[in-house]
């Protein structure tokens, strides 16, 4: 039986932002020919979710459902979940936090003073968990593009305080959009890409898939013993 992976992604109104994820997507369908790879998002954009694990259970198809998300937050655990529930697809983890991810941002960081982790704010604490420990691992101040949290030009304008002459922003999004953009305008010297455009990603989403798919034949098995 062919596999389905369900690619579910934020959402944005950003037309480059858009054309970023559809071309990650199509990676991963090239990268893996026979893996029937489906697009759907949890905000902005259609299709929703909700839409497309229902078509994949009323085909009969053998899914596993992909966040491209960055971590374990409301999305994940609610909108996914919800989405799911009932239909014995399995969910495998969100991309971040990974070392592949971190290897990214430090590859493109150029040599600076000091340098700041951008991240979509959350209220949502496993969120905010998750992007702590990437900070720290990359060794990095914290600034957020959105909702609450230190906003990254005001972490940037008080490293130059402190005596910063060259700032860098690590920036932990996957993909263009109004929070990546705003970024380019905080005062920082440099800006790394979005992480959508390093190879390496699309070898994360499939190992992501891989491991929710071995699981659940695992857990198939061990039920049927």
């Amino acid at each position: 039986m062919t596999e389905t992976l369900i690619a579910v992604a934020h959402g944005t109104r950003s037309p480059s932002g858009r054309r970023q994820i559809e071309d990650l997507a199509r990676a991963v369908a090239r990268r893996r020919p026979g893996l029937d790879v489906r697009l759907c998002y949890v905000d902005v954009q259609e299709p929703k979710v909700p839409d497309v694990v229902a078509a994949a259970r009323s085909n009969g198809e053998n899914a596993v459902v992909v966040p491209l998300l960055l971590s374990c937050g409301y999305h994940v655990r609610v909108d996914i979940a919800e989405a799911v529930a009932g239909t014995g697809f399995p969910v495998a983890g969100p991309l971040g936090p990974d070392p592949i991810l971190l290897d990214s941002m430090a590859r493109n960081l150029p040599d600076a003073d000091a340098v700041v982790l951008a991240a979509a704010g959350s209220s949502d604490p496993l969120w905010r968990a998750d992007v702590e420990n990437v900070a720290a691992r990359l060794s990095a101040e914290i600034g957020y593009t959105s909702g609450s949290g230190p906003r990254v030009a005001d972490v940037v304008a008080r490293l130059r305080q402190d005596g910063a002459r060259t700032v860098s922003v690590a920036a932990y999004l996957l993909a263009d959009g109004l929070f990546y953009r705003s970024l380019h305008s905080s005062g920082a010297d440099s800006v790394t890409p979005p992480l959508c455009h390093d190879a390496a990603v699309v070898d994360l989403i499939l190992r992501r898939f891989d491991q929710a798919s071995t699981g659940a034949r695992l857990t198939t098995l061990a039920g049927a013993l």
